[in-house]
């Protein structure tokens, strides 16, 4: 009897999932497996948690949606609250294990996982699929290692690919292992009044019907840069982040409502931003650990003051700069925060306040529920000059963001009080 192991990740889902469809076809027993590392429950280098409340529960969330889908096909999901590496080598070799297939993450840190347990077991398959991007990296008309410097040459060469079709959920799921230990049992997640977003594969999926069912995806373009409003941007982040969705389950329901609505240039400009995405999840996978470092990929460092106070003001909205202090207030709140915001606050934090840019990826890795390895890190970098942008370190003008975005001064009004 082949015993296999499927270790979700960033794939919280059955609907597209080449991975999960992989292992079902590869063994006569499965264990599903979903490892909460305690070691983000702790501060790290940078003094955050990386695993905030917001973050927690949407993933808690996630979890209990996975598990029934899971028992739909009478399956389990068993939960570790331990670190992968020791889970599953636990796993490994307490069920004689023979495959082990994950869906292809561009987390370094997994990945180092990943390589310790294929040197630890050399007699097992180690298997990975592509789930969480657009294209295969087998389709990429270059090699990693000769990845395009910027995003408009990367968007340049992938744009004419072929887009692969979502696949449905497998039609069954080999039967779990009997003697598998039960899972600890989550936390109940606090119901979060602040926060219109909702974990699981359920409500990821609900959000894209209802959200191509309207007519925003028509005026996207024009809304997208709006402080609030939760139809003036398309919300898909949260579920992308965990895997609750995927980007090509995306892309097939652009695609069918502009050939039954409206094909126009804000339709466009949403499958623009997937590219966006998809480019920073291949920088994180060639450029690895440099996505943390402080300076990035350049070849001197900035020269950050590193002062704790000013930072902690930042991270309280409590600076003095009234549209920053708003925009941070509701990521406190709520987990989220519009992307002109992000950049916005990012571009204070480095310029107005001088501080180290890691710290402000850290904060807002614990704070967002839609928090994704590459798109934070990388975009951090980017506005911080040490990443991807030929133009170097990027400042906003504040008075005149404020001005062009917050004119009437409701959204730092709501935030901040009449003060």
């Amino acid at each position: 009897m082949t015993i296999g192991l499927y270790w979700f990740t960033q794939d919280l889902r059955l609907q597209d999932n080449a991975a999960l469809i992989d292992a079902a076809s590869r063994c006569d027993r499965l264990i599903c497996v979903y490892c909460i590392d305690p070691d983000g429950f702790e501060a790290n280098e940078f003094g955050c948690t990386s695993l905030g409340p917001h973050r927690w529960r949407f993933l808690k969330e996630t979890l209990r949606d996975l598990e029934e889908h899971l028992a739909a096909y009478d399956q389990r999901l068993i939960l570790r609250f331990q670190s992968p590496e020791q889970a599953l080598n636990d796993l490994i070799a307490q069920h004689q294990v023979t495959v082990v297939v994950r869906s292809q993450s561009a987390d370094c840190y997994l990945q180092k996982t990943w390589d310790a347990l294929n040197q630890r077991w050399p007699q097992v398959v180690f298997q990975e699929q592509t789930t969480h991007t657009l294209f295969d990296q087998g389709a990429l008309p270059f090699e990693l290692d000769e990845l395009p410097g910027t995003f408009t040459q990367f968007r340049k060469r992938v744009e004419p690919l072929t887009i692969e079709a979502p696949l449905s959920a497998p039609g069954a799921l080999p039967p779990p292992v009997s003697d598998a230990q039960p899972s600890p049992t989550l936390p109940q997640a606090i119901v979060d009044p602040g926060s219109p977003f909702k974990g699981g594969e359920r409500e990821g999926s609900a959000h894209l019907e209802a959200y191509f069912s309207g007519f925003d995806a028509a005026h996207y373009k024009e809304t997208r840069n709006a402080l609030e409003g939760w139809q003036n941007s398309s919300k898909f982040s949260a579920w992308l982040a965990n895997g609750s969705l995927s980007p090509r389950q995306i892309v097939e329901r652009l695609h069918r409502f502009e050939n039954e609505v409206k094909a126009n240039e804000s339709t466009y400009w949403i499958y623009f931003e997937l590219l966006w995405r998809e480019f920073y999840q291949w920088y994180a996978h060639a450029h690895g650990a440099r996505l943390f470092t402080l300076k990035g990929l350049k070849d001197e460092p900035p020269r950050p003051d590193r002062d704790i106070e000013r930072f902690t003001a930042w991270c309280r909205g409590e600076t003095g700069l009234p549209i920053v202090d708003a925009c941070m207030r509701e990521l406190n709140a709520t987990g989220y925060m519009s992307n002109r915001g992000r950049q916005l606050v990012a571009s204070a934090l480095i310029n107005e306040l001088e501080q180290d840019w890691r710290w402000g990826a850290a904060y807002f890795e614990r704070q967002l529920v839609d928090y994704d390895v590459a798109s934070n890190w990388g975009n951090w970098q980017y506005l911080g000059g040490v990443g991807a942008d030929p133009r170097g370190l990027r400042r906003f003008d504040l008075a005149k963001q404020t001005a062009q975005y917050d004119p009437e001064g409701s959204f730092i009004v709501r935030w901040l009080g009449d003060d």
